[in-house]
């Protein structure tokens, strides 16, 4: 499943079983919850926002942290 939005932030796609990734994160970042990582088709701007606001982090490093957890790209 792969999931694009045309936005500032270029390239960035939601690729992959969010559900899985979703999971990682909240282990790797306990003060993350269920509504925070909630992602809706066309929303990825929302999920970025809530997440960068909950871990305290920049767009970008909040995508990089997002990036770890996924697939490569084959």
């Amino acid at each position: 499943m792969e999931h694009s939005n045309n936005s500032a932030d270029g390239s960035f796609k939601m690729i992959g079983n969010w559900e899985q990734q979703s999971n990682l994160l909240k282990e790797k970042f306990p003060q993350l919850t269920i509504s925070d990582l909630k992602f809706e088709d066309g929303k990825k701007n929302e999920l970025l926002t809530r997440v960068q606001e909950r871990l305290n982090k920049g767009r970008e490093e909040v995508i990089k942290i997002i990036r770890k957890g996924q697939p490569d790209k084959k």
